[in-house]
């Protein structure tokens, strides 16, 4: 349907406005800032674990660090996941939808302009989205696509950490000295692009596997390995680096705001603020 990212970005303008661009924030807002704090906590604490007597941690535990954190972030991402791509699908099944109706109207009346057009499906929020998956599937509905997320994830955080770590380590001043936020923010840039690309065929795979609803002439999976074996087939090795740069796009500048944060400390300084005693 789309044969570039300009291209996505036009017909999903031209078919759903401008604010169709934003479909799926709503759930990224509430769920983005509890799976980045797990993450980064997560492989900090298990960091502080892997260390024996303040040594420098070797080049395999900082890998088992992020590991670690990559595992306990899916808690949070695959439901968040799940919604977001629901959203976000809802456009283009209604757009194509649409064309469908449309050309199967001009076919019945012979060519002549369909009289009046039928009137849009209303879009499905996130909360009717959780309400249906719950009452239809259980938890386990959000949790469709765990060991794709987990596959996408755990190698994502074991790249992502360890690269950080070390570009963060060039720009230290002096030993045990913390790096100028600028040096964490382009760590955390460079880091985690090059950890969405290395990881983006799991991402094309996780994306089909999670999405419910199925456009004209797609393929149904029956697993990550089903899934991963169509693509290959019918759609080339090239498939599985689709929205790649997108990805990275959207994540470097995503982890590298993250890191930022975390290493200034905002949020314990926040909480100090609010636990103050007032006089």
């Amino acid at each position: 349907m789309y044969t570039s990212m300009s291209d996505c970005l036009i017909k999903t303008i031209r078919s759903e406005g401008y604010f169709g661009m934003y479909r799926g924030a709503a759930v990224n807002l509430t769920l983005v800032t509890p799976e980045k704090a797990i993450k980064l906590a997560a492989n900090d604490f298990f960091r502080y674990q892997l260390s024996k007597d303040g040594q420098k941690l070797t080049l395999l535990q900082e890998m088992q660090a992020g590991c670690g954190a990559g595992t306990c972030q899916v808690i949070v991402t695959t439901p968040m996941e799940m919604l977001k791509i629901q959203l976000q699908d809802a456009g283009r099944i209604a757009a194509q939808k649409k064309l469908l109706d449309t050309q199967a109207q001009l076919s019945a009346q012979g060519g002549a302009q369909p009289s009046m057009e039928a009137p849009a499906a209303p879009r499905p929020t996130a909360t009717q989205l959780t309400r249906d998956l719950l009452r239809s599937r259980g938890i386990a509905g959000l949790y469709k696509g765990l060991g794709a997320t987990l596959l996408r994830d755990v190698p994502f955080s074991i790249v992502y950490f360890p690269l950080f770590a070390n570009l963060n380590q060039l720009g230290c001043p002096s030993s045990g000295e913390k790096s100028p936020f600028y040096v964490s923010f382009l760590a955390g840039c460079v880091a985690g692009s090059a950890a969405a690309v290395a990881v983006n065929p799991c991402d094309v795979v996780k994306t089909r596997l999670q999405s419910l609803q199925r456009g004209l002439n797609e393929d149904t999976y029956t697993g990550f390995l089903d899934c991963a074996r169509k693509i290959l087939k019918h759609e080339g090795p090239a498939a599985f680096l689709k929205g790649a740069y997108c990805r990275a796009l959207v994540i470097a500048p995503l982890f590298g705001i993250a890191q930022v944060v975390y290493f200034l400390g905002i949020a314990e300084t926040l909480l100090e603020l609010l636990q103050r005693p007032q006089h």
